[in-house]
């Protein structure tokens, strides 16, 4: 019997684990639909605010030796009434919407705008280290998480995922301020705050200074605090962070995510990364003799 590719995340249900991050292709339909028939279980949209941003001037994104990118776009979007607008005719992509913001108020205005649409989950971005006020200024007030995710579980019945990050407190105790007010899921990790400087100007690089390292680079980070947060408590998570590879995508479930989300591998191969990492997991489904995805999650952990 051929290995089955679906995965649950809590009460989400994917034909495929692996899904399309926030951040990247995330505000046009079309190119949803385009990933979704290339092999992505689930896109995650851009991460949307009350109204619309212009985000930071350029330069935004640098490339940095080694692989990896460090980026502060500054979290530009068409705004969550307009994005909500945009995805009414969807059908048939599982579509996560990634939301920011500064007060609980906030979030539960932008859940309001998706009632007509068709979204499969929620995904609060308490982590952005590059916005100043949103991101992870809320993600390092544990009280402040409870109260958001309190309030977005109170505004609707789709399931509600928290997007954690690397911040001035340890990021364990967002996660557990979430698992207490009832998040169904955690995404771990979000961009890690950077800098790079131009030697020639002596200045540096991106014109917000600071932005959020992402790619091959992280990953080991990522993947520990995936392995962490699935040894001290029972909630589902989805693994982020310097994924590109079939390997790489079963390092995070063998250390207890249920799914995963690609995002900076996106740039080097986006038609074919989906299809790409799914066939990888399949062929080794096959030869270590697992029919399901659940059957490899955490099994790094067992001694």
């Amino acid at each position: 019997m051929e290995p089955s590719l679906v995965t649950s995340i809590g009460k989400i249900q994917l034909e495929r684990p692996v899904m399309l991050a926030s951040g990247i292709l995330g505000i046009s339909l079309d190119v949803f639909n385009r990933l979704y028939r290339s092999g992505a279980g689930a896109v995650v949209s851009k991460s949307l605010s009350t109204e619309p941003w212009d985000g930071y001037p350029n330069p935004t994104i640098f490339g940095i030796n080694g692989g990896g990118w460090i980026n502060a776009v500054g979290l530009s979007n068409p705004g969550a009434p307009n994005f909500a607008k945009m995805i009414e005719p969807n059908k048939d992509v599982p579509i996560i919407i990634s939301l920011v913001g500064s007060i609980p108020e906030d979030f539960s205005t932008m859940v309001e705008q998706f009632k007509n649409s068709k979204v499969i989950a929620y995904e609060l971005n308490l982590s952005c280290p590059h916005v100043a006020k949103v991101g992870l200024e809320v993600g390092d007030d544990p009280e402040l998480v409870k109260k958001i995710v309190s309030t977005v579980k109170n505004s609707t019945n789709v399931p509600v995922i928290a997007k954690v990050g690397l911040g001035t407190t340890h990021y364990l105790n967002t996660v557990s301020a979430a698992i207490d007010s009832g998040i169904d899921a955690i995404t771990a990790i979000n961009t890690i705050r950077a800098i790079a400087i131009d030697v020639e100007t002596q200045r540096p690089i991106l014109s917000n200074k600071f932005g959020g390292l992402s790619g091959t680079p992280i990953k080991p980070i990522a993947l520990r605090c995936v392995y962490e947060i699935s040894s001290k408590y029972d909630i589902p998570i989805i693994g982020c962070g310097g994924i590109s590879t079939w390997e790489d995508a079963l390092e995070f479930i063998l250390a207890g995510a249920s799914a995963i989300q690609i995002g900076s591998a996106i740039g080097d191969n986006w038609i074919h990364v989906f299809n790409d990492i799914n066939k990888g997991i399949l062929q080794y489904m096959k030869r270590k003799g697992y029919s399901k995805i659940d059957e490899m999650i955490g099994l790094a952990k067992k001694s």
